[in-house]
């Protein structure tokens, strides 16, 4: 079961995170998210445990605790949206046309 954590403390480290949550089992992966252009944290991350009770017992336990001053929020992660693939973007689309004539005065 995949945990997300919020609120976290911008100097928290994925060992840290990871270390947290152990004492509540087996943790699988901790994963902090970094900002892509300043590879500064953006305050919360991922824990996945890779049993689901153990998952349970970390979200009640630490929901609400304070890490480095500040209160965890601890919830069951929701699957990842889907994105789109490519350089457009959604729903973006190439203009098409262009140039040839059009009709109307010439020179």
């Amino acid at each position: 079961m995949k945990l997300y954590v919020g609120n976290l403390s911008y100097e928290t480290s994925e060992d840290e995170l990871r270390d947290t949550f152990a004492p509540y089992g087996d943790v699988a992966s901790a994963k902090i998210i970094n900002d892509r252009d300043t590879g500064r944290s953006k305050g919360f991350g991922f824990v996945e445990f890779n049993d689901d009770e153990a998952a349970r017992k970390a979200m009640s336990a630490l929901n609400g605790s304070d890490l480095r001053g500040r209160a965890l929020t601890v919830n069951e992660a929701r699957p990842q949206a889907e994105r789109p693939r490519g350089g457009m973007g959604a729903g973006g689309r190439e203009r098409s046309g262009g140039g040839g004539y059009r009709g109307g005065n010439r020179y």
